[in-house]
């Protein structure tokens, strides 16, 4: 397994993160113990979840399956930098209850206390809020976060989802504070892969001034990524949700053609490719990946070793184009 820091962090963490949301709706709690396990195994050792996952009525449900993994004992809560995230309807009603969302003070502490009993622990290494909240003050946030800090129930904090210039808000508040503990946000967790290269254009550049680890979500892009094209043909796999949306679109449908035509040649799987194209990217400390199931987990870890020649990264570029540095892509 190769490791890196965590942005600005003296925090060591693994290349690749286990990305958790299929664990309940998708992958049981046997299985997903066992996935654990075998990340684990393999040296990977920093796991993302979120407060919401599991979903509607089962939101929870998720931190809950890693918390009964980790009352398995072990030695397994020790070896894991555990992530997890803050921002959702939270309430048992569908329709929020007030404070029972967003990043007010009281929601912060509220739940913070029960993604700790969820998850079997007494502390969580990162804390990340999942989406900006436009009525919350930073002031107030950084206040919530430095008595988690103090109280030993937070380690860091990050975001998820952030613009460029909110992650620079966030920290000029926190700089700004000066008496408090927290560090500002130390990591971002955001949508980025060969297909969606938007974060390119301010969100990677202000998290890498900041010294934000970037944390790419959806690295396949919803499937589109992971030779979508080659399955169907083969009758193994239709598109669905995010690929099937997007390939309903002929010029997408040709791009993805051509990447997966480039991969063949080279013969490279294209989801590995996928992930070892983001290991190249300046600022990404890792990208999360999902599996459901160890085999899907396996061909996620084989990208580490996955070493793309000039051809194909140049391949690839031209296929998928960046939107070119900032401001220069959008101005002069």
């Amino acid at each position: 397994m190769k490791y890196t820091q965590l942005g600005r962090t003296g925090l060591k963490v693994s290349r690749l993160v286990l990305g958790t949301m299929n664990f309940g709706p998708q992958t049981d709690e046997a299985d997903s113990h066992t996935i654990m396990d075998a990340a684990l195994d393999a040296g990977l050792n920093f796991f993302d979840t979120a407060n919401v996952y599991g979903w509607g009525e089962n939101k929870g449900r998720t931190e809950s399956i890693i918390g009964s993994w980790f009352a398995k004992g072990g030695e397994r809560r020790d070896k894991v930098v555990l992530a997890t995230k803050v921002y959702g309807n939270m309430s048992a009603d569908e329709k929020p209850w007030p404070n029972h969302d967003r990043l007010s003070a009281l929601n912060i502490r509220r739940a913070v206390e029960a993604s700790l009993k969820r998850l079997n622990t007494d502390y969580i290494d990162l804390y990340q809020f999942h989406h900006i909240d436009r009525r919350t003050p930073f002031e107030e946030i950084w206040q919530a976060v430095d008595v988690l800090v103090q109280q030993g129930k937070i380690l860091y904090a990050g975001s998820s989802n952030f613009p460029g210039f909110k992650i620079a808000q966030a920290n000029e508040v926190a700089t700004r504070r000066g008496g408090g503990t927290t560090i500002g946000l130390v990591s971002e967790q955001c949508l980025y892969n060969l297909a969606e290269r938007r974060a390119e254009m301010e969100v990677i550049p202000a998290a890498r001034d900041y010294g934000l680890g970037v944390i790419p979500w959806s690295p396949l892009h919803g499937g589109l990524l992971g030779g979508v094209l080659k399955k169907e043909n083969e009758g193994k796999r239709r598109a669905s949700g995010r690929s099937a949306d997007a390939l309903a679109n002929t010029a997408v449908r040709e791009q993805v053609q051509a990447y997966e035509d480039l991969l063949d040649k080279h013969g490279i799987e294209p989801g590995e490719a996928a992930l070892a194209w983001l290991l190249t990217r300046p600022g990404v400390t890792g990208p999360i990946v999902g599996p459901r199931t160890v085999e899907q987990l396996e061909s996620a870890l084989r990208a580490l070793e996955l070493e793309l020649s000039e051809e194909v990264l140049t391949g690839l570029e031209e296929i998928f184009p960046g939107p070119g540095p900032s401001p220069e892509a959008f101005a002069w």
